[in-house]
């Protein structure tokens, strides 16, 4: 046996013993356990004490030392770092009042309390200066507001296989209508949608945005997506929320930018290809609207190719954007 494979198995005899010990072991007793010099078993000591939760009592002038919990424990335990991610998101959320931070912040608020004393006291000064100096950013967009409550509501519908009943209320419209749908999904984003069809008709699933949606209930109506149902494909056949046919779209990238293109994300299915010194970038899409306000960002750097319907939806949103400029509307 190598002198590294000796050394990892004089630590693992020692994790062994300190886990199974009552009363705990004195730096002596651990290193008649394993072998070695009180200056070895201090330096195994100290490294074992990086990974486990290993206490230390005085017996008298003695100093005794165990692993309080099993040792898998060790591997489950929540470190500061972790904790602080799942408050910045919740922070996040609250800020931005999307209705799943209120499930993360139970989350949290369980993990925390999961924690004993000596865990708190290890974690407190870290994750407060974490939390303190770490944010999610908030990007520019619509600020509504959707019921956490309905949001469980839906995800216990679908849960259980059961349709979803509400009274909708459309953007413009003074006067909701009463909707049943089969729930087929939930889209989370600034804007938190519930993806669903009527259980008597054969339409595609169309999209209603939970904050739009009043009186949710389950139905006792049977209802869920059909075996085999992707929710990932479904929304690659767009390049943002809004459905239409889909198009084949080729950009090209101008030398200049090829390599912030190839670290970019277009969409999920995109595929590049080196035409010299530039790249063209290629996926099957609808949203042409969309994808033409998101190439705004990279005026200068990128050429539509195709389709022809996206240079038109281009030209057109050019046109309308010297309002911004002159105060005139094009339309």
């Amino acid at each position: 046996m190598t002198n590294r494979m000796e050394n990892l198995d004089r630590t693992l005899r020692l994790v062994r013993a300190l886990t199974e010990s009552i009363e705990g072991l004195t730096l002596d007793e651990m290193a008649a356990e394993i072998g070695v010099t009180r200056r070895t078993v201090e330096r195994t000591r100290d490294i074992i004490m990086r990974h486990f939760d290993l206490e230390d009592a005085t017996d008298g002038r003695t100093k005794r030392f165990r692993i309080k919990d099993s040792p898998g424990r060790a591997y489950n335990r929540h470190n500061a770092r972790e904790v602080a991610a799942l408050q910045t998101v919740v922070d996040a959320g609250q800020r931005e009042g999307t209705p799943q931070a209120e499930g993360l912040r139970s989350l949290l608020s369980k993990i925390k309390a999961a924690l004993d004393s000596g865990e708190r006291q290890r974690l407190d000064n870290d994750l407060d200066l974490l939390t303190r100096l770490q944010r999610s950013r908030v990007a520019a967009g619509p600020a509504v507001i959707a019921s956490p409550e309905d949001l469980t509501t839906v995800q216990g519908a679908i849960l259980s296989g059961r349709c979803v009943e509400f009274e909708y209320r459309p953007d413009g419209t003074a006067s909701a209508s009463w909707r049943r749908i089969v729930p087929y999904g939930l889209i989370h984003g600034p804007i938190t949608y519930v993806l669903g069809k009527r259980p008597d008709r054969d339409d595609l699933p169309f999209l209603f945005r939970l904050d739009r949606m009043e009186e949710v209930r389950q139905s006792e109506v049977l209802g869920c997506p059909p075996d085999g149902w992707d929710l990932d494909a479904w929304l690659a056949d767009s390049f943002g929320i809004w459905r239409e046919d889909g198009h084949d779209i080729v950009l090209r990238v101008m030398a200049s930018a090829v390599e912030r293109a190839r670290a970019w994300r277009f969409h999920p299915n995109q595929q590049f290809a080196q035409d010299g010194d530039e790249l063209l970038v290629r996926f099957h899409s609808g949203g042409l609207l969309e994808l033409a306000n998101h190439l705004f960002s990279w005026a200068g750097d990128l050429v539509i190719e195709q389709p022809r319907a996206l240079r038109e939806i281009m030209a057109h949103r050019l046109v309308q954007a010297q309002s911004l400029i002159n105060g005139v509307s094009s339309e």
